[in-house]
């Protein structure tokens, strides 16, 4: 076994790869080893089904059921090994692998062995997918061939093969950074930071030091986004990497030290007081939006974006399905689907823009503390709990009056009765969908459905 740290993933092939847990990320990381003459086996916890699909693609079964014992026999066996991206940080296969000394890998590293074009990485508990597409948009409109990949429907170890792009976008998770070696972004950007994903890491203190990572590895001639008003991330900042720090907040400073891109006068600003776009102009106003607007002007600039193609996606851009969407209006009220808030931190950042608000919240917990979506949210005059959760959603907001559905029509329902003119029904689960869907775009989709016939049975 030649499983070492100094593992020379450019070998032109005869290394071998245990891939632990089988879906998108590694079907492509098969795909690409494969295609440059490594060896790889295909281990799975899960019932039998697409992964034994996938693996028949390259002429592989799955094995399933190993014992401790068995695992270890077969990690001790191969160079490294490339666990799914969500794999729970308890899996035996961590403990196994760093006492064997086999070197644990992600796409990343892969993708960062075969191909130099700049990445520019955005991380963060919350806003992820949106910034990464409105980074890539005014890379786009700035002339530069880019492709938003990571986290999304195509990894980046899968991206790399077409030569078109002269540079990435990518969707940094936790899941990914975690069992990186080596990341080297040309920009890194930290959105925020909170209770999440728990279900996956061990306690806070690994999911903090995972998002960290996307500064670890940078250096002279990179660039660090940070957001100052997020003292876990700030304090984070990388100070002896040699990358240049760029910070983004909706102040112009904060401890002492200036904010580059913030907001001023109605305008958000850059470096130097550069105007980029009228708060007005944006495609939704509420802090978070803010924020995130300034998050991508810096990285999409940093990366070579023109200020014209900065301008120009922030003006064009209409947001993502399922994050604070707006679905219905009637009788004064209005009926906004953030499904994709699927941790309380998300579900507050939604409530802190509405004056008035019956929210619709719960699922299934990731073993978050979910007090803390009610923490300030003096804005809530009602809770409709929903799911596994509802019980204690109801109980989260204490005096709030709460009431519990068995069913998102019946949620709707009983948001409308208690609604009034001049509310906002908000779905912001806090929670994921598990327990009722299969994903939250699924319970995103049930909600507007039921909406749409709420009101259209009030009309009648």
């Amino acid at each position: 076994m030649s499983a070492t740290d100094s593992l020379d993933l450019s070998a032109a092939g005869g290394l071998s790869f245990l891939l632990v847990g089988v879906g998108v990320t590694n079907a492509a990381v098969a795909r690409a080893l494969i295609d440059r003459g490594h060896a790889v086996a295909f281990v799975d916890d899960g019932a039998p089904g697409r992964p034994d699909e996938i693996a028949a693609e390259f002429g592989c079964v799955v094995e399933r059921g190993l014992s401790e014992a068995a695992l270890r026999e077969r990690i001790e066996s191969v160079d490294a090994v490339v666990p799914s991206p969500g794999l729970p940080e308890r899996h035996p296969l961590f403990s196994i692998a760093a006492n064997a000394g086999v070197p644990v890998l992600s796409e990343f590293d892969f993708a960062g062995a075969w191909d130099d074009r700049p990445v520019l990485a955005i991380t963060g508990t919350n806003g992820k997918t949106t910034v990464t597409l409105l980074v890539e948009q005014m890379m786009l409109d700035s002339g530069i061939s880019a492709v938003a990949v990571g986290n999304l429907e195509v990894p980046l170890v899968a991206a790399i093969s077409d030569p078109e792009p002269k540079c990435f976008v990518v969707e940094a998770s936790s899941f990914r950074l975690a069992q990186s070696r080596r990341f080297t972004p040309r920009v890194a950007t930290w959105l925020n930071f909170a209770e999440d994903h728990l279900d996956v890491h061990l306690d806070m203190d690994r999911y903090r030091d995972a998002k960290a990572r996307i500064w670890a590895d940078q250096g002279p001639g990179d660039y660090a986004i940070v957001n100052a008003e997020d003292s876990v991330v700030a304090g984070l900042a990388p100070r002896t990497t040699g990358a240049t720090v760029l910070r983004f907040g909706l102040v112009s400073k904060v401890d002492g030290l200036n904010v580059e891109y913030h907001e001023r006068d109605g305008q958000l600003v850059g470096p130097d007081g550069l105007e980029l776009v009228a708060v007005s102009d944006l495609w939704r106003t509420l802090p978070h939006d803010r924020s995130n607007a300034l998050a991508a002007a810096a990285t999409a600039l940093a990366g070579g974006a023109s200020v014209d193609g900065v301008r120009s996606a922030l003006r064009a851009f209409r947001g993502l399905p399922h994050r604070v969407e707006l679905v219905g209006e009637s009788n004064g009220v209005r009926w906004y689907d953030d499904s994709k808030a699927t941790a309380p931190h998300a579900s507050r950042a939604a409530l802190a823009g509405f004056d008035s608000v019956v929210l619709i919240a719960g699922g299934r917990n990731k073993g978050l503390d979910l007090s803390v979506m009610a923490t300030g949210a003096i804005n809530v005059r009602s809770v409709i709990g929903i799911g596994e959760s509802a019980h204690d959603i109801v109980i989260a907001f204490g005096d709030v009056p709460g009431q519990v559905a068995a069913s998102m029509s019946e949620a709707v329902t009983l948001a409308n009765q208690v609604a009034r003119s001049g509310d906002v029904v908000l779905l912001s689960p806090g929670c994921a969908s598990f327990d009722w869907y299969e994903s939250y775009a699924q319970r995103g989709d049930d909600f507007a459905q039921c909406v749409r016939q709420q009101l259209s049975e009030v009309t009648q």
